[in-house]
């Protein structure tokens, strides 16, 4: 599920791309640019109807600006599921990984003194052997 800024959970159903979840507003620009950009209806806002995301343009052309306002709502939408699916992958990986502080330690290889200390036991064994593949020795 995907949230969206307002709250709203969507499932990815909702964000394919169909001609009939689009709408298109033609609107009037505002400021400088006279009588031309007064009277003229060349301002495009694009809403995904699933989502309610919403993209404005107001150039000269109402086709340029149809085709930009379309390009920046699926824009979004890509940001959306790539969010949601990485947002999904890191906590997958944090759950598998731990945090990376101290206390996630299961072991500790010290061969220096050719020892191994596994912390979930309390069990100590040789280095060598350990890294020979005796790991029965720590359980």
């Amino acid at each position: 599920m995907a949230v969206i800024d307002n709250n709203v959970s969507i499932n990815k159903d909702l964000l394919k791309r169909r001609p009939e979840d689009y709408h298109f507003e033609p609107f009037r620009g505002s400021g400088a640019g006279g009588q031309h950009r007064n009277k003229n209806w060349t301002g495009i806002r694009c809403i995904h109807i699933p989502t309610g995301t919403k993209q404005e343009r107001t150039t000269k052309s109402q086709h340029n600006n149809k085709q930009n306002a379309l390009i920046g709502v699926n824009k979004i939408l890509d940001e959306m599921i790539s969010k949601e699916k990485n947002s999904q992958i890191s906590v997958d990986r944090k759950s598998k990984v731990g945090s990376g502080m101290r206390g996630d330690k299961i072991r500790t290889y010290r061969f220096q003194d050719d020892r191994v200390i596994d912390h979930n036991s309390r069990r100590t064994a040789k280095a060598s052997k350990v890294m020979r593949g005796h790991f029965n020795l720590l359980w």
